[in-house]
């Protein structure tokens, strides 16, 4: 059986942390213990639910993660006071109910092209799951409207990071899941994990990378409004050519009439010849 010491050490818990939050390692082996076991579990679950995403037309892709035990651990010390206010000084994770107080043991991230197919999705998920809680991460100067519209609690990002998420309750089986779905474009998908991979990197980013960071993001923002402006010219320019194209049949088919009227007249008068002129001069003014 592994030691106090082993097991602080293999997640890089300081002992003065659980003295401070009043933490029994005990509970953090046991939930350490229930989510191992559990998360062949959760990857089957996420694949699931994944799988059920990719069918909706807007989704261009669909990742899947479950919480790295480390994270998990960090977690469970670090949202202890909070939970303390919430719930009185007596709270305490343990193996009980860290699954309902922890909503991201189970990640899942869609990805779309435009940021217009956002609200498909959302019509989908709302539609295919009980959803406990959306909010719609923004950077300042955002335009909220489509979010507001909808009763959707907007968070500002001083990082600049955009996504919408989801906590959605499912049960693949008896037990209830609670699973947080992202939602993000493409371009809003390239930033955050460069973003991240940048703070998880450094403990207080550069003022340098900061700023760069920063004029990446109003790149990615940019990009998804040029993306979104090509999407409607591109609709627009199908619009105007399928009308084109159903004047020309139109056309085609009227000249058809009039090509099987004149074989099957052994002789042409001059009313049906006149007639026929000006069937013809009709069509030529479409």
């Amino acid at each position: 059986m592994i030691s106090k010491k082993q097991f602080l050490d293999t997640y890089n818990i300081n002992e003065s942390e659980l003295k401070e939050f009043n933490i029994d390692w005990q509970d953090l082996k046991a939930i350490h213990d229930d989510f191992l076991e559990c998360r062949k579990s959760y990857e089957t679950q996420a694949d699931l639910i994944a799988n059920i995403l990719r069918g909706q037309p807007k989704v261009h892709s669909v990742k899947t993660r479950i919480k790295d035990m480390r994270h998990l651990m960090e977690k469970v010390i670090r949202k202890t006071p909070n939970r303390r206010e919430k719930y009185g000084e007596d709270f305490k994770f343990t193996v009980d109910n860290y699954k309902d107080e922890i909503t991201d043991l189970l990640g899942i991230r869609v990805i779309h092209i435009f940021k217009e197919d956002w609200e498909e999705i959302h019509n989908f998920i709302t539609s295919m799951w009980n959803v406990r809680e959306i909010v719609a991460n923004v950077r300042e100067g955002d335009t909220t409207k489509k979010f507001d519209e909808q009763g959707i609690a907007v968070r500002s990002r001083p990082s600049g990071y955009r996504s919408v998420h989801y906590l959605i309750e499912s049960y693949p089986t008896n037990k209830k899941l609670i699973t947080e779905v992202q939602v993000r474009t493409i371009f809003e998908e390239g930033y955050g994990e460069i973003d991240h991979q940048l703070r998880y990197s450094h403990e207080d980013i550069p003022e340098l990378l900061g700023q760069n960071l920063m004029l990446l993001n109003r790149i990615a923002g940019s990009s998804d409004e040029m993306a979104s402006l090509i999407n409607m010219l591109s609709q627009s320019i199908q619009e105007v050519e399928n009308k084109f194209k159903s004047k020309i049949n139109e056309k085609d088919k009227k000249i058809e009439d009039i090509k099987e009227k004149i074989s099957n007249k052994d002789y042409i008068n001059d009313n049906d010849k006149k007639s026929l002129i000006e069937e013809i001069d009709n069509i030529l003014k479409i």
